[in-house]
């Protein structure tokens, strides 16, 4: 069968199989999960001892509310940290948009410097090189065309 004129029963035959393929695959993870929970559980926390007397629920009851406020005063303290820290970066911020109000780029100039200056600008006052470019070159002498001044009088002669 081509793609195109694939019948409808076998269309729905196909999906439900993939629904069916799929609910066996979600019920795994699922039991998956529960077995990991249960994993976790054990290894962290401890089965609870049952206590006769109850002069060791109380002690049990008073180290666990230790626990809590010791608990208590770290997340307080955190959040202390936390909202100073961003009351600074608000700060800075607002410094930063301040300062760059008050700065605003020169417009560039253009230089005109000559390759001794640049040189001198780069390696300081101290090193003198004088950089002569046009020391090397060739001098070339321009012809002057007898061509042009013969086509220049023969049109004067007009």
């Amino acid at each position: 069968m081509s793609a195109k004129k694939m019948s409808s029963s076998r269309r729905n035959y196909l999906k439900s199989l993939m629904l069916q393929i799929a609910a066996g695959l979600l019920e795994v993870e699922a039991v998956m999960a529960e077995a990991e929970k249960a994993m976790y559980m054990e290894e962290n926390c401890p089965a609870p001892e049952f206590l006769v007397c109850m002069a060791e629920l109380t002690d049990l009851c008073k180290k666990l509310h230790q626990n809590i406020e010791k608990i208590d005063e770290e997340r307080y303290d955190l959040s202390t940290k936390v909202t100073k820290s961003e009351k600074e970066v608000e700060d800075l911020k607002l410094k930063v948009v301040e300062l760059n109000g008050k700065f605003k780029k020169p417009a560039l100039k253009k230089v005109r410097m000559s390759a001794d200056a640049m040189l001198q600008a780069l390696l300081g006052s101290k090193h003198k090189v004088s950089m002569d470019l046009r020391a090397n070159l060739k001098q070339v002498k321009k012809e002057v065309k007898e061509e042009v001044s013969v086509v220049l009088d023969t049109r004067t002669s007009f």
